[in-house]
């Protein structure tokens, strides 16, 4: 396919929109709907709030190691296959996570999920910053992020009207439709011109053989991390926190996960467009690191405020989260076609699973101090080396994708 003809709106980005929109639905949905499932399992808040945390990290976990697995494939054996295999699993998985009786068994099922989760957004990314021409390209992937993170949003609405488990089940249908609608559409060029030639392909060991590709791997993956601590530690936690800050009204981590995520998707378009206006990945980048560390500021000096004040400032903090479309646009650029896929499904899974290593500090701060103050140490941590990683990358919006890593 000539990529001067395909359109931001054609078929691929369409496709692999909808696609990120199932991922996100079910990658929070356990964010969400955490509280009612495990108080149905017969858990006391005391625990729910531990094994909550244990679920979520084992869940990433599985993206963390689905990433690594799928990302090899999407070079090795192609982007679409990747998709297939990868829609199937997390469909099966969300399906089974509806009959789930103990909080073991969630664990592993959702671990399961996270594995067949971790293949959907990079190699959607990877098929359409392959197929749109580099002017195109920052919009293509906010497009996808856009509408994608209105999954979060719709898993809110469901949890609103349906029994958790039930919730589980639409998660699981919605992916098999998924599947359908994939058949449509074809493979990259890109990757179609060097699946017969010798170049190592999908090789995860490349990354780590050269200097050069460490650096730009290393830098790439940690420029994500205030995303995850935000939603992993901070909207998934806020009822505690809210509970530790005095916050007067009910407190509901779903509705802040779903008012975070609504300004992430619009965030993100803007970011897409901003990169174009600006042609610089980098500066926009600076300028959602500046809001998202305003939005921490406010959300730890919410003392004696309203649930209303802390959805606000959940707001905020998904307005500076949008950089997630930059931070997966630049991953899909750093990198040769024979790597791409692996480096664009890797890196937002291995930033995913970065919230067990946040969480292990944010859980080792509690022994030495308050539960609140370990909250924002954890957050000083992990937006400095995220703003280290932004410094030493390099930047991506003019390089031309068609070459391979040697």
């Amino acid at each position: 396919m000539d990529k001067k003809q395909v359109s931001i709106f054609s078929l691929p980005v369409i496709v692999a929109a909808l696609g990120y929109f199932v991922d996100i639905y079910d990658l929070l949905l356990f964010s969400i709907i955490r509280i009612p499932s495990l108080r149905s399992l017969g858990l006391n808040d005391d625990q729910i709030s531990k094994d909550g945390l244990l679920i979520i990290n084992v869940q990433m976990i599985g993206l963390l190691l689905g990433g690594i697995l799928w990302g090899v494939l999407g070079d090795k054996k192609g982007r679409l296959k990747v998709l297939y295999a990868s829609i199937i699993l997390y469909s099966i998985g969300n399906i089974a996570n509806g009959f789930v009786n103990t909080v073991s068994m969630y664990a592993l099922v959702r671990f399961i999920t996270g594995v067949g989760l971790a293949g959907e957004l990079g190699a959607g990314v990877t098929l359409v910053t392959e197929l749109l021409p580099k002017e195109k390209r920052g919009l293509g992937t906010a497009i996808i992020a856009g509408v994608g993170i209105i999954g979060a949003v719709v898993a809110f609405f469901v949890k609103e009207l349906f029994p958790w488990r039930t919730c589980y089940f639409i998660g699981g249908g919605l992916g098999i439709a998924l599947l359908l609608l994939r058949t449509s559409v074809l493979e990259s060029g890109m990757f179609t011109s060097i699946v017969k030639s010798k170049i190592s392909k999908g090789n995860f060991f490349m990354l780590f053989n050269n200097k050069k590709r460490l650096k730009k791997y290393i830098s790439t993956i940690l420029i994500g991390l205030p995303t995850w601590y935000v939603i992993g530690i901070l909207i998934t936690f806020s009822k505690e926190f809210g509970a530790r800050m005095n916050v007067s009204g009910a407190i509901d981590p779903g509705k802040a996960v779903m008012y975070s995520y609504t300004a992430i998707s619009i965030s993100s378009f803007i970011a897409g467009l901003l990169s174009m206006w600006l042609q610089s990945r980098k500066k926009v980048l600076y300028i959602y690191y500046f809001i998202t560390a305003v939005g921490i500021w406010w959300f730890f000096n919410l003392h004696d405020s309203t649930a209303s004040r802390l959805y606000l400032v959940s707001i905020i903090l998904g307005i500076g989260s949008g950089f997630w479309t930059i931070f997966v646009t630049m991953a899909a650029e750093q990198f040769g076609t024979n790597l791409r896929a692996t480096v664009a499904t890797t890196a937002p899974n291995m930033i995913r699973g970065s919230l067990v290593l946040i969480s292990i500090l944010f859980t080792w701060l509690q022994s030495m101090t308050s539960y609140f103050n370990s909250g924002w140490i954890t957050g000083i941590v992990v937006m400095v080396i995220g703003f280290a990683a932004v410094i030493i990358a390099d930047e991506t919006y003019h390089k031309d994708l068609d070459y391979v890593e040697m």
